[in-house]
């Protein structure tokens, strides 16, 4: 079944789904191949693999891709970026990809690669994620004969990217970019099924991009992504790379833990609070970002209830001893 599809068929529970990276070491990539058995063992609904600047991973996301379709029952998504390729080269990876079995595409524009300030496209490559989508429609059309628009079986599911952002008014109501959800219409219009969010930390950022999105004719899913709030390191270090400020409650709370084990443990009842958040909202699931470990994410779900240990792990959480977190 395709990513797309899963939007179009009744479920009885939340879509799940994990990204994970091309292991960079040989220790990283036995880790990886238990994170793989254990996150897939939870049944997610798909996987998606992500793709460095430049190409730089090429070769250890396909070589992941391949050993997810061989080894799983679990759909895996290939990300794609327009960074430092031309349409061309853009191409004949798709055309790899799809020779390998893989039809489902995250298409992003990319990030600039490390140490190059400004975003710049390749001088025959494209600048926009809307204009990946219509390649990947192009190239769907002249190899599979098939026109998306008119065929809602269409071979390939597309998927891109949504900025709920971090910012707040004076009021302190969450605010959306205009030209964040402009660029999320140029990608629907150009084909996208459906769209995976970057990471927030308050669920009316989530909200208020839907809002803004259907009141501006965006009628694809939009599905959350989100992840463990259990590492205060990790946090400050994504929020330096993508601009969304972590709450400074959230990070006194943790850091004022007094072992490892309290700050996990309060990093993950926060973490299952925003998610129940998301999910009472109106999301169609969730999209745990695992950054290559299960343990968070798998904790994540059951404190949800949302695998089969579920009910332990909410008892767990709920219990009077550990109580609720009062400072997020």
């Amino acid at each position: 079944m395709s990513t797309a599809s899963l939007f179009s068929v009744p479920l009885d529970r939340p879509m799940i789904s994990f990204e994970l990276y091309p292991p960079r070491t040989p220790k990283g990539e036995a880790s990886l191949q238990r994170t793989v058995g254990e996150l897939a063992a939870a049944s997610p609904d798909f996987f998606s693999i992500t793709y460095g600047a430049s190409g730089s991973t090429r070769a250890t996301s396909r070589e992941l891709i391949r050993r997810i379709l061989a080894e799983t029952e679990v759909t895996p998504i290939a990300h794609l970026t327009c960074v430092g390729a031309s349409e061309e080269d853009l191409g004949e990876v798709v055309g790899d990809l799809l020779d390998g079995g893989v039809r489902d595409f995250l298409a992003l524009r990319g990030d600039p690669p490390e140490g190059q300030p400004d975003w710049r496209p390749h001088p025959n490559g494209l600048s926009r994620a809307s204009e990946l989508v219509e390649l990947l429609r192009r190239i769907e059309a002249q190899r599979f004969g098939t026109d998306h628009r008119s065929d809602r079986r269409s071979p390939l599911s597309i998927s891109v990217a949504a900025y709920p952002g971090g910012r707040h008014d004076v009021t302190g109501q969450p605010v959306v970019g205009v030209n964040d959800v402009a660029a999320l219409l140029a990608k629907q219009e150009a084909g996208a099924d459906f769209a995976i969010t970057q990471l927030f930390f308050d669920v009316g950022n989530y909200t208020e991009l839907v809002e803004r999105a259907r009141d501006a004719g965006v009628h694809i899913p939009i599905l959350p992504g989100v992840i463990p709030l259990t590492d205060p390191s990790r946090l400050q270090r994504l929020s330096g790379l993508t601009g969304v400020p972590v709450p400074t409650d959230l990070l006194a709370h943790l850091e004022s833990a007094d072992t490892e084990a309290e700050r996990y443990r309060r990093g993950l009842r926060a973490s299952v609070d925003l998610l129940r958040e998301v999910l009472d909202a109106g999301a169609p699931g969730l999209h745990v970002y695992t950054f290559n470990s299960s343990r968070a994410a798998l904790d994540l779900l059951d404190g949800a209830g949302l695998r089969g240990a579920g009910a332990r792990a909410r008892a767990s959480l709920d219990s009077p001893t550990i109580g609720k977190v009062d400072h997020v």
